[in-house]
């Protein structure tokens, strides 16, 4: 399980890293994407900000489900997003990279009581 947690991580982490500087670099689509949902581009700093640092976090020792929370609850976001706003269709992606994060969760949920602050 070692190696397919690396894996999933790594895969993660290209994602979320390359759609993280594309949105802090002011990529065109980017850019269109945030005007479409009507939040101002701030939004897409700070959702920048979080894909990066969370797929940094996948990393860290016993981060792996804090890491991975966040970057699933932005792939929810993102697909409210699609759903709502930007076409269901192109949210498959979201949704993908949201079901890995669920899978990360799982194979780290021996940090789950440690993430939320009790001891067993």
């Amino acid at each position: 399980m070692k190696y397919f947690s690396t894996g999933l991580r790594a895969l993660l982490t290209l994602a979320f890293v390359g759609a993280g500087f594309a949105k802090l670099a002011g990529a065109e689509m980017m850019v269109a994407t945030y005007d479409a949902i009507g939040v101002g581009q701030w939004f897409r700093y700070v959702t920048g900000i979080i894909e990066v640092g969370g797929a940094a976090l996948l990393w860290l020792p016993r981060r792996q489900v804090l890491a991975a929370s966040v970057l699933g609850g932005t792939m929810f976001g993102a697909v409210l997003a699609h759903v709502f706003i930007l076409g269901a269709a192109q949210g498959i992606p979201a949704v993908v990279l949201g079901l890995i994060c669920t899978v990360v969760i799982y194979l780290h949920r021996d940090q789950i009581i440690e993430t939320l602050g009790r001891s067993s």
